[in-house]
């Protein structure tokens, strides 16, 4: 008994920590520290701070009143009515997102971070009209790794260590979740495929036109 309230606890608190909202700054932040050419740090903080504002501190803020006004339950929205408003809100963040530091043309490999993030966003709420609710806690990690990966191959960087760390942690994600009950093994395995299957087909895309 003692072992199942501590593997709960512990699940319920890998989902809060890694929570999806905090991989748009992750990721900005794996960039930053990777990437080989120089980019100015004024720039570079700059763009950290619009990132951080846009995809965190707004969404939280709009997710707090989302809750306060009871129309969603939980900050994991775990139902699909409560999924369909705050998903069409975020993808228009890490659209406006994408778009902004395309257009910079300093960082545009990090902007179809973004853009990836948006298509699989489109791919979740389209999902809801069928009754699919997939796990957006694997659709961000899954994007991660993806993005972690198309970063990787274009820049000739070896990021093996990196990659190991988040298929860990993936592992880590997904079986909290399964613990928690908060989905099934589907829901998941469709969320981490979604996740990972963008990036490469948004970096495809760009690499290739």
């Amino acid at each position: 008994m003692i072992t199942l309230i501590m593997n709960y606890r512990f699940s319920k608190f890998i989902s809060y920590f890694f929570h999806p909202i905090n991989f748009s700054i992750l990721g900005a932040i794996i960039y930053f520290l990777f990437i080989p050419k120089y980019i100015f740090k004024t720039q570079e903080h700059t763009i950290l701070l619009v990132i951080f504002l846009g995809t965190y501190i707004f969404p939280l803020i709009l997710l707090y009143l989302l809750k306060k006004f009871k129309l969603i339950q939980s900050y994991h929205m775990s139902t699909i009515e409560e999924r369909k408003f705050p998903t069409l809100l975020f993808i228009s963040l890490t659209y406006i997102i994408g778009n902004w530091l395309f257009k910079s043309n300093i960082v545009d490999i990090l902007a179809l971070f973004y853009f990836s993030y948006g298509l699989g966003l489109v791919i979740s709420y389209t999902l809801l009209y069928f009754k699919t609710k997939l796990s957006l806690h694997a659709l961000a990690i899954g994007g991660l790794i993806g993005f972690s990966i198309c970063f990787s191959y274009f820049y000739k960087i070896n990021l093996l260590i990196l990659l190991t760390v988040l298929f860990v942690l993936s592992g880590l994600i997904s079986t909290s979740r399964l613990i928690l009950k908060a989905h099934k093994l589907n829901e998941i395995v469709i969320g981490y495929a979604v996740g990972i299957l963008t990036q490469i087909i948004v970096f495809f895309i760009y690499t290739t036109t």
